[in-house]
């Protein structure tokens, strides 16, 4: 699907796939492969923005994708996560939805929220958040269907 498909019909706390489409490079050629894993792999769907159109500025809406967190002792040390454009070329694939039941914890504002964890049930998504402290978080239960309502262009106030 395109990055437009993906921005409009996947929830949060999806697992991607993107895809340039081309088959993996023999490993001997290093850079090939980099370059290859660059734009090939699986995420996890933790924010979308619209985008914006003003006067004299314009923006495609994104969407953000958690590749990984590299931790030692259990202390996160680095988060990769990666933005991508609706009007991007890369293919994207919905693995795996949020199964109904479970419980997304968010930060931030309506058309501006941000995956923070997706948990089991709402007593986990509870007991994660005593532990990670964040002070703006709410919890969201997920739904079966998971309807999905995001905007393409944020609206401005009058």
């Amino acid at each position: 699907m395109t990055p437009l498909e993906l921005y409009l019909s996947a929830p949060l706390g999806s697992k991607i796939r993107f895809s340039n489409g081309q088959p993996r490079p023999p490993e001997r050629f290093t850079r090939k492969v980099k370059a290859w894993e660059n734009d090939n792999g699986t995420g996890t769907l933790i924010e979308c923005q619209p985008g914006c159109d003003r006067p004299t500025y314009s923006s495609p809406a994104t969407f953000g994708l958690h590749l990984a967190t590299y931790s030692s002792g259990g202390v996160p040390i680095l988060v990769v996560r990666r933005i991508y454009s609706v009007v991007g070329n890369l293919d994207f694939e919905i693995l795996e939805r949020p199964v109904a039941g479970s419980a997304r914890v968010l930060t931030g504002l309506a058309d501006n929220c941000e995956l923070r964890h997706l948990a089991a049930d709402d007593e986990a998504a509870r007991a994660w958040l005593a532990e990670h402290h964040y002070h703006d978080a709410r919890i969201e239960l997920v739904s079966d269907p998971d309807p999905v309502d995001r905007p393409l262009i944020r609206e401005e106030a009058a």
